[in-house]
């Protein structure tokens, strides 16, 4: 997939830490660095996105249609 740069601005402070990082060969580049800190945030963020999603949901409601899909296949089930 072709790459686009963009510029951005660090602190100092996390621009240390991030050559820090690169000097230690944790990561190829600043570049792979950043990169892959998105990528993770990114994903993180789609995954809260489900939980919040999840969270809309009425419990009563989606209990409900569980217990009817299960009415006529309850007798079977296996004992536990």
């Amino acid at each position: 997939m072709a790459a686009a740069k963009v510029a951005i601005s660090l602190s100092e402070d996390v621009l240390a830490r991030l050559d820090h990082l690169v000097r230690q060969h944790a990561f190829p580049s600043r570049s792979k660095a950043i990169e892959e800190a998105v990528k993770e945030k990114l994903e993180r963020l789609d995954r809260s996105r489900l939980a919040r999603e999840c969270a809309k949901l009425d419990p009563a409601f989606e209990k409900t249609l569980a217990d009817e899909g299960l009415s006529g296949e309850l007798s079977e089930w296996p004992e536990y």
